[in-house]
């Protein structure tokens, strides 16, 4: 009945295979007279979802989390993850080989200036680090003369004998109803950001597909397309993308306004601007150094900066907000029968993490407008829910029974990107985890219900979701929100809700509000709304005033509420939500669905 066709739960961990490989690896950096090898868990573009034939760090460790950074040494090796994973990497790693390190508590740099010998050459490959990580590491390392070597091909592919081909994703293009602006009005704008520069080179390609309205599917769950574009201060911009992603159709359409490119040719033309003496703008966030250096070799000017593309990429304009919002309403339909489904069918046994994440999935797809799911359904039961990142596999899954269910997933549809987060409770909620839930769920009308001026950041709202837990002695290891972004990243930047996030919040941003709550070893607690920044008109008020309106429609589960824990201002505002989810979502959802769905939203 249920099936999931856009996840697979096989184990992709390969430790078993780590020993072999770490000692081949090492062979290979000794022939070349290396001490040591960097290893992120990137691609060239610095994505968070990146191609299979770019997932070397999982090839090499075992550990297949989003976000890693080893250090390799000949002697010994350290696996560097965020708290995200500091539950997850020991599990999936061979602790034998690879230390594993909480990377807030040590940087990579710092301890590899501690564990190499002085006057150690340290290799990396310049195709997956910007200079900005090359930099920091010298800095770091320059007290005892270490040398970082920039190598003209990564070591681990010539050792990965059986490593998938460079994909080739059709690249289509992002129709006007759902983008909204069209590519020359988007050109003009980015141009206005160049300041001064002859040209920039965008190497995020969540960039160049909002720029010039084209989507891919290169990468599981995100519709880009792996390419690179230069943006000169005048004439076409070109495209630097393998001619077999285009047809006739789409290539007839993209050379109405730019110029098409063999990526082989990037380096070349680099070059040459270099040999002209042009000043080039970099993206510090996801310029490869390798691209940096090349034009400043050759005589350029690189300057390194913000991406111009990325403020006007986060600020939604009508269409895509227009757009977002009926997303969510379909998804919302989908997320409610599956809610609806899950309390009736997980009481009476059966269920596991995986059918319940292909249950989901199947919801979603009757919709007939779902194109992918957004990330991988993290489906997380008992323990398992306090792996705040938990990817259940084959070998992982839990039968769900009393306890604790986490669901953490996402939809692509062409007018929008979700992602949404619910915590069920099967069977009776303890008093503690009442508790719990409740200063998570506190901590999420705080950001819901937040009111702040013009140019506030997400680290300054970040303590009101935390601020009930911190009264408890309780705290959570990741950011409150991240950026989402239209028919694109489910994470998106520069906005954030978070201790690091810098950038003024600004209407039409979409962010995630998503305070949580995880004990080792016994359930975890992580409620996920997404809401849009809007502007906020306050009688008497003396500044420009924002705040938020939440687009995600899905009830939460009563049954985990203490109502004692919450104010009159946070019960009423619980019983707006839940009023406004049935009155939207009724119409949408069958009987027996409508019927359960008046429970849930029922008022406290």
């Amino acid at each position: 009945m249920f099936e999931a066709k856009f996840q697979s739960f096989a184990d992709a961990s390969s430790s078993h295979d780590s020993a072999a490989r770490l000692a081949a690896l090492r062979a290979e950096l000794a022939r070349q007279t290396l001490d040591g090898f960097l290893l992120p868990r990137a691609d060239a573009h610095q994505n968070e979802y990146v191609p299979r034939n770019a997932e070397r760090l999982a090839w090499l460790t075992g550990f297949t989390g989003s976000a890693g950074f080893a250090v390799i040494l000949q002697k010994e090796a350290a696996l560097f993850v965020d708290g995200r994973y500091v539950l997850q990497a020991p599990q999936e790693i061979d602790g034998r080989l690879f230390a594993s390190i909480d990377i807030a508590e040590t940087a990579p740099a710092q301890w590899l200036a501690a564990h190499a010998r002085e006057g150690a050459r340290i290799g990396y490959d310049p195709w997956v680090h910007t200079s900005g990580q090359i930099e920091r590491f010298a800095k770091a390392l320059e007290s005892k003369k270490i040398e970082l070597v920039a190598l003209d091909a990564n070591p681990i592919d010539a050792l990965w004998t059986d490593r998938p081909a460079e994909p080739m994703g059709a690249i289509v293009v992002h129709p006007p109803r759902y983008a909204g602006a069209a590519a020359a009005a988007k050109i003009k704008t980015l141009r206005a950001g160049l300041n001064g520069a002859d040209a920039a080179l965008m190497s995020d390609p969540h960039a160049i597909c909002w720029a010039f309205n084209i989507r891919g599917s290169d990468v599981a769950h995100t519709p880009i397309a792996l390419c690179f574009a230069l943006l000169p201060k005048e004439g076409a911009p070109a495209l630097y993308a393998d001619d077999a992603k285009l047809d006739q159709k789409t290539r007839a359409a993209l050379e109405k306004f730019l110029t098409l490119r063999a990526p082989s040719g990037l380096l070349g033309d680099l070059a040459q601007a270099g040999r002209r003496g042009e000043t080039i703008l970099f993206d510090a966030a996801t310029a490869p150094v390798k691209l940096v250096e090349t034009l400043r070799e050759a005589g350029g000017k690189p300057r390194v900066a913000d991406d111009p593309a990325s403020l006007p990429k986060a600020v939604k304009n009508k269409t895509e907000l227009a757009g977002a919002r009926e997303a969510h309403i379909r998804d919302g339909a989908a997320l409610t029968r599956f809610l609806a489904w899950f309390s009736e069918t997980a009481p009476k046994g059966g269920l596991t993490e995986i059918t319940a994440a292909e249950a989901l999935e199947t919801f979603r797809r009757e919709t007939g407008a779902l194109r992918d799911i957004s990330f991988p359904t993290i489906s997380a039961f008992g323990a398992h829910a306090a792996i705040p990142h938990y990817r259940v596999t084959e070998k992982s899954n839990l039968r769900i029974g009393k306890g604790v269910y986490l669901v953490d997933s996402g939809a692509q549809y062409l007018d929008g990107t979700t992602d949404v987060t619910r915590t069920v409770c099967v069977g009776r909620a303890s008093r503690q985890l009442r508790d719990h839930f409740t200063r998570v769920l506190k901590g999420h009308i705080a950001i819901a219900r937040a009111v702040f001026p013009k140019g506030a950041t997400g680290a300054q709202l970040d303590g009101f979701a935390r601020r009930f837990l911190w009264e408890a002695g309780l705290d959570f290891d990741h950011g409150v929100g991240h950026g989402v972004g239209s028919y694109l990243s489910v994470h998106e930047g520069p906005q954030r809700i978070s201790r690091v996030g810098v950038t003024p919040l600004r209407p039409g941003m979409i962010l995630s509000n998503e305070p949580g709550y995880y004990r080792a070893g016994e359930y975890g607690i992580r409620l996920e709304n997404l809401v849009i920044v809007e502007r906020r008109d306050i009688a008497g008020a003396e500044r420009e005033m924002y705040g938020f309106e939440t687009i995600t429609l899905a009830p939460f589960d009563l049954a985990c509420v203490e109502p004692k824990l919450m104010s009159p201002e946070e019960s009423a505002w619980l019983n707006a939500y839940h009023a406004q989810v049935r009155k939207t979502l009724s119409p949408l959802v069958d009987a027996r669905t409508k019927k359960w769905l008046r429970e849930a939203t029922r008022a406290i």
